[in-house]
């Protein structure tokens, strides 16, 4: 059981596009709606919730009718541009059949990194959980790039996940992907594959295990899982990793179910 997990009065949730969309490209409503109801009732219960969405190019490039991802940047961004604003109004949609207010939060890096802007984002998002309001943060895809000279690229929203957890001190990370935590190899193709509960260090070991994404919708990989979950660490916070395919499953990890997998600096590790 993991009993630490009880508790935690601030929470950032962060959900991938594999959750967001079916393999078809289709939206998955039925998960975004479970989504918003598990949301609202851990506001409800008198938590401080924070939800950090990816899907905007997913959602793209279905309302475009596009079969894949487009090459260029200039083409990523416009489908990013279309798919964000039809994304909101989902969540929109959803989260106010249980009478819950929520606030769209864009963020490129540059901004959190410059201390003023930093700041401002910090006071903001402090501001919209004062009023009980739910923020949903995504990179803001439309203006992001990644040059030697100005980088303004988190990478991914798991970086993004993590770095707003810094910036908000929240107590727990929830990381929703589409496996069911962080294994010693992938278990699609090694079924003597482990599970680890809880990991308290990440280490080369580790990211050697993790190998690159296959998805081509979303683009985070169980590396740039592991490198949230360091920086999660770094912060003295905790992060799980665990699947999102029923978002309800946050219910049992607040229940203290051992689910996934834990990553925080005490206890022993396991696997």
């Amino acid at each position: 059981m993991h009993e630490e997990n009880k508790e935690p009065k601030r929470i950032v949730v962060k959900v991938g596009t594999t959750t967001l969309i079916y393999p078809n490209g289709n939206i998955n409503l039925a998960s975004i709606d479970e989504l918003a109801l598990v949301l609202t009732d851990l506001q409800n219960r008198g938590k401080e919730v924070i939800l950090v969405s990816s899907g905007a190019i997913g959602v793209g490039l279905n309302q475009l009718q596009l079969n894949q991802r487009p090459i260029s940047i200039p083409e990523q961004q416009a489908v990013a541009a279309v798919g964000q604003a039809e994304l909101m109004d989902i969540y929109n949609q959803r989260f106010q059949i249980y009478s819950q207010q929520t606030a769209q939060v864009l963020l490129t890096r540059d901004i959190v990194e410059y201390p003023e802007s930093r700041n401002n984002v910090i006071n903001t998002l402090e501001e919209l959980l004062n009023m009980g309001i739910i923020p949903i943060i995504n990179e803001n895809d439309t203006v992001a790039v990644d040059e030697l000279d100005h980088l303004t690229k988190f990478g991914d929203n798991d970086q993004l996940s993590a770095i707003v957890s810094e910036l908000t001190r929240a107590e727990l990370l929830i990381m929703l992907s589409d496996i069911d935590g962080f294994y010693t190899d992938n278990p699609l193709k090694n079924s003597q594959a482990k599970l680890y509960k809880r990991i308290t260090k990440i280490d080369d070991k580790l990211m050697e295990q993790a190998g690159v994404s296959n998805n081509h919708l979303g683009t985070g990989g169980m590396a740039s899982k592991l490198k949230a979950a360091k920086r999660v660490l770094d912060a003295k916070g905790s992060m799980i990793l665990t699947n999102g395919k029923q978002p309800k499953v946050i219910f049992d990890i607040l229940n203290g179910a051992e689910i996934g997998t834990l990553f925080k600096h005490s206890g022993k590790e396991s696997r």
